[in-house]
């Protein structure tokens, strides 16, 4: 059992912190392991607190390196005297050139002192601390104490060290330069932990990774995941559902999950922790970086970059997003595939080549390497590149979409002639599953682009498609649905997908996996879930009243998507999603976290297209001739 822990923790911390070991093959670096000397330092912050920091500079003294940081509560291990990895930054280009690689433990975290919070709130005045001020103050020290640095620092992170990243950016160090936040966390109550008010249980099992306070500084793990005794992760969360089940395994000492259960609103709790509201004050550049399919920190890329493109006019704002799930813009893979779908040859290479590492040469170094456009984004529909002056492209068109009762789906307004809505039966012991294959995974991927025809042949799934397209239709931008609905019960989760419908005569790739058909493929391309209690406000839910007709709007995600010529646009609507989300009651209850059984119960739902209540997506299409 014990070497299973060791197992289940090792697998857990390569999948989430792809940023921290993933080699890069092929490289003729200049700079290697051997060309770096190792140090590390226990770095005190104005409040006493002592931060552990773990430095890779070139062994070669005759030049000045820039600093190149990343902050972390993911452990900067190796933490033996001398021992380096073997690649110290996922960047081989980065390596190669030669930087004074810097990573540090957050405070409460791995090796370094202090109380650890999940997303810090900022601080409300001069004397507290927060994670921009121990930034600053870990610069300030670096600067003035790091030998042979060229009095400029950079920082970089993905997921959660993007949320560090982006906490450094405003009234920053004057020495730092450059930042990208990557796949950043803006928002737990929009990112990872929950989707507009609606709990992604499938993170539950990652709780005690971020609920569990350290006693001292620790070069070990000091906290367990659950036992589940199984990998049949419909199962597995079928056993916790109602969630009060769950209590067994984790106790009061975790600390995130008590969070997590007693703030089932957006209040004050969650509101101090976005970091989005404080973007201002930054003076340096930025390159925001995600991926279109990364399924636990989508929001956070995209809201960082407007925040600071609102709040920071004339500064040099980039946003970066590819065909990637979470962090595989870090990955040496030659082929790109999210799921079943393959996306192209070198795609993170060329990312790592062109793109991040000009950011860094050019503020860093002083090496101007050609500008980077406001927006580099990838079409997962063409599977091309794209640079745009600004995002989302002000030459993209607004239109509506409305859908039929003859589960057609066009630009049309329904007329009076046609059915008043389209009503399923939202059954609690049968809900949607996510994938057609539930495996316990420590977070969601894949589904991101998987084929949604199971979804579609089930009762409790209603769709609407467009006919054969007759001509490409490129989507840019973000998109909202706007849904008129009812149901018999007092409360529901409303889940709406867009989906990329293949041709019958799509031929399978030399990458496609084996058993895998592309003829008439449903590819998802975005989806996403609203809690409708919160339907009017996020911070006040309230039912619903049975069977009235009642107005949700549901922003979706930004895309930009090329349905080719031949295929078909689907729109899918449901009210289940297991165990992506937890299941809903479907009846009103003030805490769904603390429901009991008996609160559980079957609603009848139904999406109306009238003229008066026409349900429709909003998109911005994008003319590319």
């Amino acid at each position: 059992m014990e070497e299973r822990k060791k197992f289940v923790h090792r697998l857990f911390l390569f999948s989430l912190l792809v940023l921290i070991t993933i080699p890069a093959l092929g490289q003729d670096n200049s700079f290697s392991s051997s060309d770096y000397v190792k140090s590390q330092y226990d770095i005190e912050m104005r409040d006493g607190v002592k931060l552990h920091t773990v430095v890779y500079a070139p062994q070669d003294t005759s030049q000045e390196y820039p600093i190149l940081m990343k902050r972390t509560p993911y452990s900067c291990r190796p933490y033996e005297e001398g021992r380096i990895p073997e690649q110290i930054i996922s960047n081989p280009y980065m390596q190669k050139e030669g930087f004074i690689i810097v990573c540090q433990d957050v405070r409460g975290r791995w090796m370094s002192e202090g109380h650890y919070t999940t997303m810090t709130p900022n601080k409300s005045d001069e004397d507290e601390i927060d994670e921009s001020s121990d930034t600053y103050d870990t610069v300030e020290w670096l600067v003035n104490n790091i030998p042979n640095n060229n009095g400029k620092v950079g920082q970089w992170g993905i997921s959660y060290p993007g949320f560090y990243t982006t906490a450094g950016l405003p009234d920053a160090h004057p020495a730092m330069a450059a930042s990208s936040p990557q796949a950043p966390i803006s928002d737990f109550f929009f990112d990872d932990f929950h989707h507009h008010g609606a709990y992604l249980m499938s993170y539950w099992f990652v709780t005690p990774l971020f609920g569990i306070q350290q006693e001292a500084p620790t070069d070990t793990a000091w906290y367990d995941f659950a036992q589940t005794g199984t990998q049949d992760g419909y199962y597995f969360y079928d056993s916790i559902t109602p969630l009060t089940k769950a209590d067994k395994y984790y106790s009061k000492e975790n600390f995130f999950w008590q969070e997590l259960k007693n703030h089932p609103n957006y209040d004050a709790f969650w509101q101090k922790r976005n970091i989005l509201p404080h973007l201002e004050n930054i003076d340096h550049p930025v390159m925001t970086v995600g991926g279109w399919f990364d399924a636990e920190d989508l929001y956070g890329p995209l809201n960082t970059y407007r925040s600071i493109e609102e709040k920071n006019p004339g500064l040099q704002n980039t946003i970066v997003i590819g065909p990637w799930s979470h962090g595989q813009w870090a990955s040496s893979n030659t082929h790109q595939m999210v799921g079943e779908i393959y996306f192209g040859k070198n795609v993170s290479q060329f990312y790592q080549k062109e793109i991040e590492y000009p950011f860094f040469m050019k503020h860093l170094k002083g090496k101007d390497m050609g500008k980077l456009p406001e927006a580099y984004m990838f079409d997962t529909g063409t599977k091309s590149w794209s640079k745009f002056s600004d995002w989302p492209p002000q030459k993209a068109q607004k239109k509506s979409w409305y859908i039929h009762g003859d589960g057609s789906l066009n630009d049309q307004k329904p007329n009076k002639a046609g059915d008043k809505f389209t009503e399923y039966e939202s059954d609690i012991e049968n809900p949607v599953p996510y994938k057609e294959e539930n495996d316990l995974v420590f977070t969601p991927a894949d589904y991101m682009t998987d084929d949604q025809r199971f979804a579609a042949r089930r009762p409790d799934v209603i769709t609407f498609e467009t006919e054969v397209l007759k001509e490409d239709v490129t989507l840019a931008g973000d998109m909202l649905a706007n849904l008129y609905v009812s149901t018999s019960g007092t409360a529901s989760d409303w889940v709406v997908k867009i989906i990329d419908v293949y041709p019958a005569s799509t031929p399978e790739t030399e990458h496609t996996p084996d058993g895998v058909e592309l003829d008439n493929y449903h590819q998802m391309v975005r989806s996403e879930v609203i809690r409708g209690r919160f339907r009017d406000s996020y911070e006040k839910p309230k039912p619903f009243k049975p069977n009235k007709i009642t107005y949700v709007d549901l922003p979706l995600q930004d895309v930009y998507h090329t349905f080719q010529k031949g295929h078909k646009i689907q729109v899918q609507i449901q009210s289940t999603w297991f165990p992506l989300i937890d299941l809903n009651p479907q009846k009103y209850v003030p805490n769904i976290f603390k429901a009991e059984e008996s609160d559980f119960q079957n609603a009848i739902q139904r999406v109306y297209h009238t003229p008066e209540h026409p349900t429709n997506i909003e998109v911005k299409l994008l003319d590319k001739k």
